[in-house]
C-alpha cells in the first residue's frame, strides 16, 4: 500500500512539474492557424482565377456555337467568381487577418 501511494504521489508531482500553461498553448496554436490563413486565401484567389478562365473559354464556345443557355452559364460563372473573392475577403476581414 505504501508502494502505491508513492507511485501516485511522483505521478502528481511529476504531472504537476510537467504542466504548461494553457494560455500560452491556445496562443501558439491561434498564430499557427493565422499564418496559414493568408496561404490559404490566395489559394482560394488561385482557384478563382482558374475557374475564372476555364469559364469563360466555356462561355465563348457556347457563344460561338450559338446555344441559347449562353447567358445563364455566364452569369452562373461569373457569380461563382465573385463568390470565391467575396468569400475570401469577407474571411479575411472577419477573423482580422
Amino acid at each position: 500500500m505504501k508502494k502505491l501511494k508513492l507511485v501516485f504521489a511522483l505521478l502528481f508531482v511529476a504531472t504537476v512539474c510537467l504542466a504548461q500553461d494553457g494560455n500560452a498553448g491556445i496562443n501558439e496554436a491561434t498564430n499557427q492557424v493565422k499564418s496559414y490563413f493568408s496561404t490559404g486565401t490566395n489559394l482560394m484567389y488561385a482557384i478563382g482565377a482558374i475557374t475564372g478562365l476555364v469559364g469563360a473559354i466555356k462561355v465563348y464556345k457556347k457563344w460561338n456555337d450559338g446555344e441559347h443557355d449562353t447567358g445563364k452559364v455566364a452569369s452562373s460563372w461569373f457569380g461563382s467568381c465573385i463568390f470565391l473573392v467575396v468569400v475570401a475577403t469577407v474571411l479575411k476581414s472577419f477573423f482580422g487577418v
